[in-house]
């Protein structure tokens, strides 16, 4: 699904789509608040939920490889429990790398299994339960903070600076997929990703835990001298094309997809025909690499992703404050 304009209105000016729809947003807001009156199965092991109060990408899973790679520093052993939104595989299938696909187990997973075992289901008690059992002391959940099945001991909202909360109104009226206000009482603290254009450090109440990052681009891997070509479908493609021009590569052409978008034939015959006609090279994200066949991903240049944070005490103390939680 490709976000509405309208979502990322000033909420002071919403426009009329919005308004329209919003009789429908309060209707989502009650059947999420009917599925999270359940407490969730609490884990013997600490759980860590980097999630979102609204739809699109925020950071979320830059954040959770982040932290995971701090917690192996320290001598755990983390799994990864993701929906694997897009995918087929059963319940519970843990990711394996040399075989699955996108299509198998979503885009992310794929991601987060380079780093960490990563496990892919709806419920993610079942897939919780299966991580402990074969060996993780600690588990990061890739969102589901709307997700009643799995209790986690700590919480934290991811927000992007830039787009905040949207016009802060609920689906399909806006982005969100609860209240702010909501959101933001079940979680131990927020983590803000970029410069807070938004202003959401409003929406919080003194002495909120708000942790500040910004992502790095790392461009080593475009070569020099050419043209390029620029696409992808993730929640805001434009952010991963202002971060091109951030770091001084202008593209001839920006090409955005839905978020997720599964890459088809045709699509790709029109990229490879733009590139061969200014003799440019293709380059994306790694979530939307992934998505394509290994054939195809040889053709293109990735941008990886590194979370720098404003200082260096913030993840100390989320490690903290997750990993401490229980005894692993």
């Amino acid at each position: 699904m490709r976000a509405p304009a309208f979502w990322w209105h000033p909420p002071s000016h919403p426009g009329w789509a919005a308004r329209l729809l919003t009789p429908l947003g309060w209707l989502y807001g009650a059947a999420t608040a009917y599925r999270l009156r359940g407490a969730g199965w609490s884990a013997p092991v600490p759980v860590l939920c980097c999630g979102n109060i609204g739809a699109g990408g925020a950071g979320k899973t830059p954040l959770g490889l982040d932290l995971a790679q701090r917690a192996i520093a320290r001598g755990r052993r983390p799994a990864f429990l993701s929906r694997g939104y897009g995918g087929r595989a059963a319940q519970s299938t843990r990711v394996d790398t040399t075989r699955h696909t996108a299509r198998d187990v979503g885009d992310e997973p794929l991601l987060l299994a380079r780093v960490a075992p990563c496990y892919v289901g709806a419920d993610r008690a079942q897939t919780a339960r299966r991580a402990i059992a074969e060996g993780a002391d600690c588990l990061i959940m890739d969102d589901g903070l709307q997700n009643p099945t799995l209790h986690p001991d700590v919480a934290l909202v991811v927000v992007d600076g830039q787009a905040g909360f949207g016009n802060g109104r609920l689906l399909p009226a806006g982005p969100l997929r609860e209240p702010v206000r909501t959101g933001l009482a079940r979680a131990q603290g927020t983590v803000i990703i970029g410069t807070d254009e938004y202003g959401v450090t409003r929406w919080l109440k003194p002495g909120y835990p708000c942790f500040t990052a910004t992502l790095q681009q790392d461009v080593c891997n475009v070569p020099h001298g050419r043209p390029v070509i620029a696409f992808a479908g993730i929640g805001r493609p434009a952010k991963f094309f202002n971060g091109l021009a951030c770091m001084g590569i202008s593209p001839l052409r920006c090409i955005g997809f839905a978020d997720h978008h599964a890459y088809s034939l045709p699509d790709w015959q029109r990229l490879q025909a733009l590139a061969m006609r200014h003799d440019a090279c293709l380059v994306t994200t790694p979530k939307d690499a992934v998505r394509l066949p290994a054939l195809w991903q040889q053709q293109v240049h990735t941008v990886g992703l590194t979370l720098s944070w404003t200082a260096p005490t913030m993840p100390t103390h989320i490690l903290d404050l997750w990993l401490d939680r229980k005894d692993g």
